[in-house]
């Protein structure tokens, strides 16, 4: 009676520890996408997405999220990053993202007409501070406005190297 007893609890604390170690590979703190209007992303549709950050020494990957239709009239997209930190200290980059091979392949996940793409802009980054920052995704392409867009987020998770 005892050997079985012994082993259920071998079980049930293996079952835990593998719960636990697995509940703690990844800690997400936002994935949010946004459609556009009618496929349409126009210059003053900035994409808003709020982060709360409670740890400052924890290492996070910041992705671009983007779906767009086979119908897309480029390669590439030029994207401002807005970023403004709970003190109000704004900061702006402007980033490239490469959607397709030079042959007009798609890179991103297919699924019907659509294309899913999600493409790191920022790789073991640490936020200076606690609270809440604003993340504002504006296109910056010639063409206003830009056609055949889906939807446009971020997803922000703890980094993994």
């Amino acid at each position: 009676m005892k050997t079985k007893t012994n082993s259920y609890f071998l079980t049930l604390l293996g079952l835990v520890t593998l719960l636990s170690v697995s509940c703690q590979n990844e800690v997400t703190l936002v994935d949010s996408n946004q459609k556009t209007n009618d496929l349409k992303w126009s210059y003053a549709d900035r994409m808003r997405i709020p982060v709360k950050v409670g740890d400052t020494r924890m290492a996070y990957t910041l992705y671009l999220n983007l779906r767009h239709t086979g119908d897309y009239k480029y390669s590439n997209i030029f994207i401002i990053i807005h970023q403004t930190g709970p003190d109000g200290k704004k900061t702006s980059e402007r980033k490239e993202f490469t959607l397709a091979l030079p042959d007009g392949e798609w890179l991103g996940k297919s699924s019907g007409s659509l294309y899913s793409h999600q493409m790191i802009f920022r790789k073991n980054y640490h936020f200076p501070q606690k609270g809440t920052y604003i993340f504002e995704l504006e296109q910056n392409m010639r063409d206003n406005p830009l056609q055949e867009l889906s939807d446009i987020g971020i997803r922000i998770e703890e980094a993994n190297d």
